[in-house]
């Protein structure tokens, strides 16, 4: 069996630190001592049983999308259990070529984050977007949800799943980070994947079994959210839900593997 960490953000060395530490100041989280580089990854995960990652990175200037899928890229390239995806930005220009590169350097998925990018998840400039990954196959990793904002409401992603039927999108953070009972209201009966990334010390353990059994272990996948949280202590707090062998199968392995449309660890 195959354990698939599909929500880790990873940054170049000179400025893993710093990067992460912007992160924690968004969210309000004292993470002034961490830093997110890949080698920090591989130490950590050397001691779990977590086998592949999918690594990301968000763009929150249109300038540094080249940039960032380059080095998420060489990443994958150095480190054959690494699964990356592009960054993309609203308003990068020529979004048809820069995921046609991408593409062709290896990265199977884009990742974006609406409130640090300040746009709506639904804005026509990602409209667009969604429509050329949808062409070209690629997965979708959304950020979902946020009490201080709307750029990244459920309502709004129920509305791009509508307009993109065949799109494989997954809704991070069970689909509303801080908000993820009314993201139930809203996603509970659509065509999504969802990850449970940052929310089970906010949910509880409790609560995190239920909304894996309402969605269904179909629909679920286990992610870190990787510098933000240990991928080992994510994944034993998964671990101690107590669900099945075969529905642990699904969400750490099968259906990331159908988000992604590839196999992985066969």
């Amino acid at each position: 069996m195959a354990v698939i960490d599909m929500h880790v953000h990873i940054y170049p060395d000179r400025i893993s630190q710093k990067a992460t530490k912007s992160v924690g100041q968004f969210y309000n989280i004292p993470m002034e001592a961490l830093e997110g580089s890949a080698g920090r990854l591989r130490a950590l995960r050397a001691e779990t049983p977590i086998t592949h990652c999918v690594v990301c990175s968000v763009a929150v200037k249109p300038t540094t999308v080249t940039s960032i899928n380059n080095f998420i890229a060489e990443t994958c390239a150095e480190d054959d259990t690494f699964v990356g995806l592009a960054a993309m930005h609203q308003d990068f220009e020529d979004m048809a070529g820069e995921l046609d590169r991408a593409q062709g350097l290896g990265l199977c998925g884009v990742k974006l984050h609406p409130d640090t990018q300040y746009v709506n998840m639904d804005d026509p400039r990602l409209m667009r977007l969604y429509k050329l990954c949808d062409q070209r196959g690629l997965a979708l990793l959304i950020h979902c949800g946020d009490y201080r904002y709307d750029y990244s409401h459920p309502h709004r992603l129920r509305e791009i799943l509508h307009a993109f039927p065949n799109l494989r999108v997954c809704a991070a953070h069970f689909g509303g980070w801080s908000i993820q009972d009314l993201a139930l209201e809203y996603l509970e009966d659509e065509r999504c994947f969802l990850d449970m990334s940052s929310s089970m010390r906010y949910l509880g353990l409790r609560r995190t079994r239920e909304l894996c059994e309402i969605y269904g272990p179909d629909r679920i996948m286990f992610g870190s959210d990787f510098p933000m949280w240990t991928p080992g202590e994510e994944y034993a707090k998964f671990r101690s839900l107590g669900f099945s062998e075969a529905d642990y199968e699904r969400m750490c392995w099968h259906n990331a593997e159908s988000w992604l449309d590839m196999q992985i660890g066969r």
